[in-house]
């Protein structure tokens, strides 16, 4: 059974020293990483900021949760990556999907094409990325992407890890074949605000995305870890409240389902530390990414007194 690990993903502050402080206090608190988020607007970039946490840290690695593949070309994006590979002494992760902000898309005037052909192109550039960052020289002549022996630099040492987040039988099988880990989301359809989602929470049908995910990696299974970035941790003496009015401002949400989600965190902290363990059981999700440091910090505690034999994940060599 894979190890938990542990990332917090940054939100809010645009203060630089707020931003290094908050990866210290995560790398502090037991985090395993620290993720940056890619959205058009105000707040921070997703790559520049990988750079100063892993400065302001000694141990913590740092990832993108996640990248929007059509803002990235796979040449630009190799470089960028292997760039803070070797400054950051080899912590840096990739995590990508493939778009899904339909306003965001809008706000800079390029063209949102339908899921299928934005996953497809997702699909063919983590190809790509996989095959740059392994050292290759690539020339490739595909749908979407044309390279004409295009090398980057060299990668530190192994591999950098790269995470698909992807909806999607297609999509999926595909990610469990090139994938380090697969950030799991199973959403719904996208709001009108380009950025909220239904949910399609329900644990059965959780079991048939696994499964399926299982099908479709062979013998790889073993090597590919599986994310969760839960949405909410709410810690309180009374889960089943909590989670009935969570279920009331989510769209497709069961207060049943709001209560075993990996998606949602929501209990006391042993209660919480019980629902990951069950995640991790039954679903074989041992990588959880949540927006919280203080209100989480407790339950990584827990987690490592249960496992203090634990290893490290990172680097694939």
């Amino acid at each position: 059974m894979r190890s938990f690990r542990f990332g917090l993903q940054l939100g809010g502050s645009l203060d630089p020293d707020a931003l290094r402080a908050t990866a210290r206090a995560a790398e502090a608190s037991g985090f395993d990483v620290v993720h940056s988020s890619d959205h058009v607007g105000e707040g921070w970039p997703a790559i520049t900021p990988l750079l100063a946490m892993a400065e302001a840290t000694a141990r913590i690695r740092v990832c993108p949760l996640v990248l929007n593949n059509d803002f990235h070309h796979p040449v630009h994006l190799a470089r960028e990556v292997a760039a803070i590979d070797h400054l950051s002494g080899g912590r840096v992760e990739v995590g990508i999907g493939a778009g899904h902000a339909f306003t965001e898309y809008r706000m800079i005037g390029a063209r949102f094409e339908a899921p299928s052909t934005r996953k497809a192109r997702l699909a063919e550039a983590v190809v790509l990325l996989r095959r740059l960052r392994d050292g290759e020289a690539v020339t490739h002549e595909g749908r979407f992407y044309r390279l004409d022996h295009v090398r980057t630099m060299r990668p530190r040492q192994g591999r950098v890890p790269i995470l698909v987040g992807v909806n999607g039988t297609a999509a999926l099988a595909q990610a469990a074949k090139v994938a380090d880990a697969i950030g799991l989301t199973m959403l719904g359809r996208t709001l009108e605000d380009g950025q909220r989602h239904s949910v399609r929470w329900e644990p059965d049908r959780l079991d048939r995305t696994v499964a399926h995910i299982r099908a479709e990696a062979g013998p790889r299974w073993d090597s590919i870890e599986l994310n969760a970035l839960v949405q909410t941790v709410i810690v309180t003496t009374d889960r089943h409240a909590a989670a009935a009015r969570v279920a009331d401002r989510i769209d497709g949400l069961s207060a049943a389902d709001a209560l075993t989600t990996p998606f949602l965190a929501i209990g006391t902290h042993d209660e919480i530390t019980a629902h990951l363990l069950e995640c991790r059981r039954r679903w074989s999700i041992s990588y959880f990414s949540v927006r919280d440091v203080d209100g989480f910090a407790p339950v990584i505690d827990r987690i490592r007194r249960l496992e203090p034999s634990r290893e490290s994940v990172p680097r694939i060599e």
